[in-house]
């Protein structure tokens, strides 16, 4: 929020393009828009969540294409590199790394997709209006209306 004084009047104007901005960020270069929102404490998250999701898509990416070689090179009448394993349990390896592989890319791309959602609502809510005129006041109910024992909220805009 930008606050601008003249005198002893002040007034608040609203960024609109904030939020934009910080989501255009984050979906060049994922933390970015989290810096822009001075939320530096974000970026190792994202960041984490991102490998994270990068590395197990290798790792499984490399296992699938093990087995997947292995079971060629069975086919071709070559020396494979499982010789314990039968074709039906190297096509089931194959199966279960091809979907640990799309999982992991289906997580990755929700982590940098959450990235990008989370600068743009971040910027949006840096320019709520937070003042003494908002208040919340628990109250208990009168003994009158209620025989048991209640919550009353009172909210004043």
């Amino acid at each position: 929020m930008f606050v601008q004084t003249a005198g002893l009047q002040k007034q608040n104007t609203i960024n609109i393009l904030a939020p934009a901005k910080a989501a255009f960020y984050s979906a060049i270069l994922p933390g970015l828009g989290q810096a822009y929102n001075k939320q530096y404490w974000k970026i190792p998250l994202v960041y984490g969540a991102i490998g994270t999701g990068a590395y197990y898509y290798i790792q499984t990416n490399n296992e699938y294409n093990r087995f997947r070689q292995a079971y060629f090179d069975r086919q071709n009448g070559l020396q494979d590199e499982f010789p314990q394993y039968s074709s039906d349990v190297l096509i089931n390896a194959q199966k279960y790394y091809r979907r640990q592989r799309d999982t992991a890319m289906m997580l990755t791309i929700l982590a940098y997709v959450l990235n990008i959602i989370d600068a743009n609502v971040s910027a949006h809510l840096k320019q709520w209006n937070v003042n003494d005129n908002l208040s919340f006041k628990p109250a208990p109910f009168p003994k009158a209306l209620s025989q048991g024992v209640g919550l009353q909220m009172n909210i004043r805009f």
